[in-house]
């Protein structure tokens, strides 16, 4: 179901929400938190809702997405959409669509709807600020969410996260590499237990992932970790033996091919927002592994 609230008020849309819970029976303490997004553009929130709609199955959770449309607006108005039901998954949906001076204050107008007692996820699915931590919105939050995938420049964008760093952030860039660094992991932890003496990582340019994959594997390694553009692959080089791991741009399963051992074939397809998006939802304390996976990006050599 949803509910269409033009020209509204806090307190107007908050009766409403009570009113359709008691109608569908729901209840607040299903609710294990509270995701804010902050979407900039109309398309940006469409997508981000259905994410947040798709992760909201495993985490049950209000979610909150405040998109602000014409700051230069004489007039301050508040649209409000409600998604309950089918359209909300396991939770409940409050669209905010801010007007005229409204729009610069995005927080203030979250701010009521915030469930009590339940920790905050905020998300930027496009453009991040610099410190999210000092955002009025990341204020809100004990984790935020970036998204360097969708940023003009996306290199720049992962690269920037070290700065604005605080304890609470991650990136989608991070999540999407999980099963990479897992097989990875894997692969190496069998005989003959050498250390890694250098890596490459190549792919797409405008891939964050394995630009924060090859930090990951800097901050990890005593040698030289290179970044080239060309094939999806990473490549890990010992005395004694080298493990690639390769896959298809748009492929599904890769191949990880280790010295003096049969080819082996691995599920591996690019893992979509949504599935990023609930992992990251799954802990709430600091990722210290990602933070040293961004310093790890300085000691990386590009070619």
């Amino acid at each position: 179901m949803i509910v269409e609230l033009p020209d509204t008020s806090a307190s107007e849309i908050n009766k409403k929400i009570i009113g359709l819970r008691e109608e569908g029976g729901a209840l607040t303490l299903g609710r294990v938190l509270t995701l804010v997004i902050a979407p900039d553009t109309e398309e940006a929130l469409q997508s981000a809702v259905d994410a947040a709609v798709f992760a909201s199955r495993e985490h049950p959770c209000r979610v909150i997405a405040a998109l602000p449309v014409d700051g230069d607006a004489p007039k301050s108005r508040l649209d409000a959409e409600l998604r309950v039901g089918h359209d909300a998954g396991a939770g409940e949906v409050v669209v905010l669509r801010l007007h005229g001076e409204l729009a610069g204050h995005p927080a203030s107008v979250v701010l009521p709807f915030l469930l009590p007692d339940t920790p905050v996820v905020a998300w930027w699915p496009t453009t991040a600020p610099e410190v999210p931590a000092r955002d009025p919105l990341g204020r809100l939050a004990i984790r935020r969410i970036t998204n360097a995938t969708n940023a003009t420049d996306p290199l720049a964008a992962i690269k920037s996260r070290l700065a604005g760093y605080s304890p609470g952030d991650t990136d989608v860039a991070w999540s999407r590499i999980t099963y990479w660094r897992a097989l990875l992991a894997s692969a190496i932890d069998e005989p003959p237990y050498e250390p890694i003496e250098s890596a490459v990582v190549s792919g797409l340019k405008s891939e964050p992932s394995l630009d924060v994959l090859a930090g990951w594997l800097a901050s990890r390694i005593d040698g030289p970790v290179t970044r080239t553009v060309g094939t999806l692959k990473v490549e890990l080089h010992r005395a004694v033996d080298s493990v690639t791991l390769s896959r298809p741009q748009d492929g599904v399963t890769a191949t990880l091919s280790r010295t003096s051992r049969p080819v082996a074939l691995v599920p591996l397809a690019r893992r979509d927002v949504p599935e990023c998006l609930a992992e990251e939802m799954r802990r709430l304390d600091a990722d210290e592994i990602y933070h040293e996976a961004l310093a790890g990006i300085g000691k990386v050599s590009y070619q």
